[in-house]
């Protein structure tokens, strides 16, 4: 199912609350803290009608990106959005997915706007998923919050790697091609 008009700009806020303020376009850095040999794989630009809202990449081992395995989405927002926005856009892009189970989605919202902050021009978040399955968020190099529950992290990374994310061209490109 496509999204229009709100929705995109929900997915855009919730990729970019990804990511802080730190590298010109992604966060290396991160990366290479829970990922020995990482290597960038893809990134793209998220655009909402005329506005850059993001530049998202993500990193994986050299050995490639797969979706059980460590890696990094890096978000480096173009635009100022607020933290609580991009929560609750998170979990309307996961909804849309169809994941229905609202007590979860409603756990997941109230500690997503735990941890995203609101974000400006030119700040980075940064998402991990661990070895382990957990998702730890980063703003820079700092460690702002973790969900320690593979479920979400799933649901969370496929916003925009899976395959009914509502933007499949950013998916592409995040995923080299």
């Amino acid at each position: 199912m496509r999204r229009t008009g709100w929705y995109k700009l929900g997915a855009a806020l919730l990729a970019a609350s990804l990511i802080w303020p730190g590298a010109a376009a992604a966060n290396p850095d991160v990366a290479k803290s829970y990922i020995a040999d990482a290597k960038k794989v893809g990134d793209g630009v998220l655009t909402y009608l005329f506005w850059d809202v993001y530049r998202a990449t993500l990193y994986a081992p050299a050995a490639g990106w797969t979706p059980d395995g460590p890696f990094v989405l890096s978000l480096r927002y173009l635009r100022a959005l607020d933290g609580a926005d991009i929560a609750g856009r998170t979990i309307d892009e996961i909804r849309d997915q169809g994941f229905a189970d609202k007590a979860r989605l409603a756990a997941w919202q109230a500690r997503l706007a735990e941890i995203f902050p609101d974000v400006s021009d030119g700040v980075t978040l940064s998402a991990t998923r661990d070895d382990k399955g957990r998702t730890v968020f980063y703003r820079g190099t700092d460690r702002i919050g973790l969900v320690d529950d593979r479920a979400f992290a799933r649901r969370f990374f496929d916003i925009w790697l899976g395959e009914k994310t509502s933007e499949p061209k950013l998916r592409r490109a995040l995923l080299g091609g």
